[in-house]
């Protein structure tokens, strides 16, 4: 079986995440060890609350570090939610700038909607090679924030393939996901969206089989 690690740093819908991760077939460990974190065939990071609340609490434990490392040696990681939001450079909620993990440029602003927060079921427009939502094209996922990456700025060149993108829209565009090379992430929460969800984790953990 596939080896996940939910990184346990003291936020997020850590049981419900590893309960669906179990279901769409992975052998998952909850822990905030970095060793195990560091081995696992893929570290799913999930996040809820303050952008600012979640940097703290990751790098607290050094999550941040271990993070980078992953990456950097082309180890998949899963964000989910803030978890996704922490990945850009930058999070601005209610007037205060934290720096977020760098791992993507932009800025997480406020969704310009009437109403906050986006809560409840939306449609996405999926990338049209995206792995995470094959055969999820015209499936809805559970929402639950007030802010959200709404432009992609990182301009990638050959040989390094492209971002995929999916887009979501609550008073204007948003990103609901991407994926890029070893980083995927989704805004919405996977482990709250139903069978779409466990089958969207269930294409993010054959892509680590690949």
């Amino acid at each position: 079986m596939t080896s996940v690690v939910v990184f346990d740093y003291g936020t997020g819908n850590v049981h419900s995440a590893v309960k669906a991760l179990e279901l769409a077939g992975a052998e998952v460990t909850l822990t905030a060890d970095r060793r195990q974190a560091l081995e696992a065939d893929g570290l799913v990071v999930p996040g809820v609350g303050a952008f600012s609340a979640v940097m703290a609490a990751l790098k607290a434990v050094r999550g941040d570090d271990i993070i980078d490392h992953r990456l950097a040696g082309g180890r998949p990681v899963l964000g989910i939610c803030v978890g996704m939001q922490v990945m850009f450079e930058h999070g601005v909620e209610r007037g205060v700038d934290t720096e977020g993990l760098g791992e993507w440029p932009g800025t997480v602003t406020q969704l310009k909607a009437p109403v906050l927060p986006h809560m409840g079921w939306n449609t996405i427009t999926p990338d049209t090679d995206s792995v995470l939502f094959r055969g999820l094209e015209e499936e809805r996922f559970y929402f639950v924030h007030s802010y959200a990456a709404q432009e992609w700025t990182l301009d990638v060149m050959p040989p390094f393939p492209r971002p995929r993108l999916t887009w979501a829209d609550h008073g204007g565009p948003f990103l609901a996901a991407v994926e890029n090379g070893p980083l995927s992430a989704t805004q919405f929460h996977p482990e709250k969206s139903g069978e779409a969800g466990i089958r969207l984790l269930s294409n993010w953990l054959g892509s680590l089989r690949d």
